[in-house]
């Protein structure tokens, strides 16, 4: 007897049949979606390409300089004692993303994300060299002419040159910029200046080149648990079967879907919004700019395919006024009466005040001090010969801002009355600069033992830094008597 063979579960047939690869080529398509994405992508690249280039009192502007462990962003200066700052700024930005989520859906991957602006940004490029879909397609049927190599080579030698700009620029928010791009003219970019510009321009190039929506379906973990932040009244680019079917031609259609297909050519992941709410849809809204258009040619109301609720979607009839000026707008607002974006915007109303109150009154003078416990408290004579108490200290002094100033270091005691800081000279401190300096602080014998001080006590004191009269940081301390 044959032992049965088990069918294959990745053949014809099998439940996990594979898919052949195709390459998709989103069909050109003008609107007001359309518009809204190009002018995202010219804010988002003008930041991300422009900001590097910005400085503030012969600074850069944004400079994260992990070498130097300094943060530099529009004149504020943060050190690692401040990432609490850059803790609550990424909760800010999570918030914002869940905010938005709940409201719009994806609405993040289809206009903002940096691999939804950089693969419309590598498809436009594609269509100025290659053509529209309909050429791209018959391009890539054809075999390997002059013409073909010539339009190839075109198009991969722009790829190759924004890919590597973009690479350059990552490595300018890390590295001033006005220094990383001559050491790049002249090939003498650092070992990992040179490595990150390489990696993260190859990562550019194939991912916006040839990956592109498979990033978004495959790679992308926002793409998985996006569901858990939306409900039915979140707002999604939908299909309203209730007006559109039963689709057919022109000349025989009931709906008003006309079965043209054009919002299948214009995605970018290459969906059909038609059967349904997808997890591959980025909420784009490219297929309604191409609805919209086959609607007013034939005479009939917009919003067929929109942005809309399941909810509303649900009801047994249309709802009417989704075409009317600022339909979308009103959808928005009531939509921002849920409980659920009520919390994330109140959330992050709360994470932004206190983000912005904590910057605006973090001090830029800063001094931690620690007792120098390599020198033990000593008795020692003034000039005058009398008794003298010294302790050995080492303080770290952060200046953090974006100018230079010289500041001057003292300690005071209620305690143990007058004290003197030896060769306490001023200290000039460059911008964002941390400096360690040593200094020894003397106290009178007399006055110690006159405040109750026994020998191998302590006293509480406090330093100061001064910048002139402008700012004083201060921070608590021992001083210690010998034994």
């Amino acid at each position: 007897m044959k032992t049965p063979v088990p069918p294959n579960p990745f053949g014809p047939g099998g439940l996990l049949e594979l898919e052949p690869a195709h390459t998709i080529h989103p069909r050109h398509v003008d609107g007001r979606h359309a518009r809204w994405r190009l002018a995202l992508l010219a804010l988002t690249q003008a930041v991300f390409y422009g900001v590097p280039w910005l400085q503030i009192g012969g600074q850069p502007a944004v400079l994260l300089d992990l070498e130097a462990r300094r943060f530099f962003l529009f004149g504020a200066v943060l050190f690692p004692q401040d990432l609490i700052w850059l803790a609550l700024l990424l909760i800010v930005s999570a918030l914002l993303l869940f905010f938005a989520t709940a409201l719009l859906g994806r609405v993040w991957c289809g206009f903002a994300c940096p691999q939804t602006v950089y693969t419309a940004l590598f498809t436009w490029i594609e269509h100025r060299c290659e053509g529209d879909r309909l050429a791209r397609q018959r391009l890539d049927a054809a075999p390997w002419t002059l013409t073909k190599l010539r339009r190839r080579g075109l198009k991969h030698a722009l790829w190759a040159a924004v890919s590597l700009w973009t690479g350059l620029t990552l490595v300018g928010w890390f590295t001033p910029m006005r220094e990383l791009v001559p050491a790049a003219l002249h090939a003498q970019l650092g070992p990992w200046e040179a490595f990150w510009t390489l990696f993260y321009g190859l990562a550019t190039w194939g991912n916006a080149g040839f990956l592109r929506e498979k990033v978004c379906q495959h790679m992308c973990p926002y793409a998985r648990f996006q569901g858990s932040l939306m409900d039915a009244h979140t707002l999604n680019v939908s299909y309203d079967p209730r007006r559109g079917e039963p689709r057919g031609k022109v000349s025989q259609a009931q709906g008003a879907c006309v079965d043209c297909t054009l919002c299948v050519q214009v995605c970018p992941a290459g969906i059909d919004i038609r059967h349904g709410l997808q997890s591959a849809c980025i909420n784009c809204g490219l297929c309604v700019d191409a609805c919209d258009t086959v609607m007013d040619k034939l005479a009939q109301p917009r919003g067929l395919i929109r942005f809309e609720s399941l909810h509303t979607l649900a009801q047994p009839a249309p709802v009417t006024g989704w075409a009317a000026p600022g339909g979308l707008w009103r959808r928005v607002l009531r939509a921002l009466r849920r409980p659920r974006v009520l919390l994330y915007g109140g959330l992050l109303g709360v994470s932004v005040c206190t983000l912005v109150i904590g910057l605006a009154q973090r001090p830029t003078l800063r001094v931690d001090a620690m007792r120098d416990r390599s020198v033990m408290a000593r008795e020692v004579l003034d000039d005058a010969g009398q008794p003298q108490v010294e302790n050995v200290y080492r303080l770290l002094v952060m200046n953090a801002s974006a100018q230079g100033r010289t500041v001057s270091v003292s300690a005071t005691s209620a305690a143990a009355g007058a004290l003197t800081v030896v060769d306490a000279a001023p200290v000039p401190m460059a911008p964002a600069e941390a400096r360690h300096l040593t200094v020894r602080l003397r106290a009178p014998l007399t006055a110690l033992q006159a405040a109750g001080g026994a020998p191998g006590s302590a006293l509480p004191i406090t330093w100061q830094v001064r910048d002139g009269a402008t700012e004083v940081a201060t921070t608590p301390s021992t001083l210690w008597l010998p034994r």
